[in-house]
């Protein structure tokens, strides 16, 4: 008897274990779905200050953005592009959050160059992209540009690029995800979105 449960607790450990891993590849990743709710997550500002996102959620509609870092040409064009949007977003009451494994002296220094209006926030441990369920595995040849972004905090994940639209409650409305880093959302089809939810 002793030895069946000793079996079934080394299977139950593995299974935990299991499910508890980052997937290998982006096309591998298992977000969240519309109507299912953003997780609580405390993540650092470009001053490394501590924000409770949730807070900053309920305070107004958000469009909620999860990139590589500023090392990635395409995210840095897409952050670029949803500076360009984001008069017209503001106007229909949403506010813009960007959120990357990144340190906060990475953000900054971003922020400073591009002259980003809307809000950076660090993720660099992943929680949040890890609950999220768009954290995968980072190639190899990724890892000393990630563990330099985020000061070596991150060494092992990527988050697949994407965009979320949430209502203050956290509810995803809307969602983008591309497991091919090169693809990004249109400002038009992102405002369209938005419109159609406001």
């Amino acid at each position: 008897m002793k030895k069946m449960i000793c079996i079934a607790m080394l299977t139950f450990g593995f299974n935990v274990f299991a499910q508890s891993e980052i997937p290998k590849l982006p096309t591998e990743v298992c977000p969240l779905l519309i109507s299912e709710k953003i997780p609580a997550a405390s993540l650092k500002s470009v001053d490394g200050l501590t924000v409770d996102l949730a807070k900053m959620i309920a305070s107004k509609k958000t469009i909620l953005v999860f990139y590589r870092g500023g090392w990635c040409p395409y995210c840095n064009m897409h952050l670029a592009a949803l500076n360009d949007a984001e008069k017209e977003l503001l106007s229909l009451g949403y506010q813009i959050i960007a959120v990357s494994p990144d340190s906060p002296k990475s953000l900054k220094a971003i922020d400073d160059k591009d002259k980003i209006n809307y809000t950076l926030l660090s993720d660099s441990d992943g929680a949040l992209s890890k609950a999220v369920g768009i954290a995968f595995q980072a190639p190899e040849n990724y890892k000393p540009i990630i563990t330099e972004g985020s000061e070596g905090v991150n060494k092992t994940f990527l988050p697949v690029p994407a965009v979320f639209i949430l209502d203050k409650e956290g509810m995803i409305q809307f969602e983008y995800i591309s497991p091919d880093f090169k693809h990004r959302i249109s400002n038009e089809l992102l405002v369209a979105a938005a419109k159609s939810l406001k």
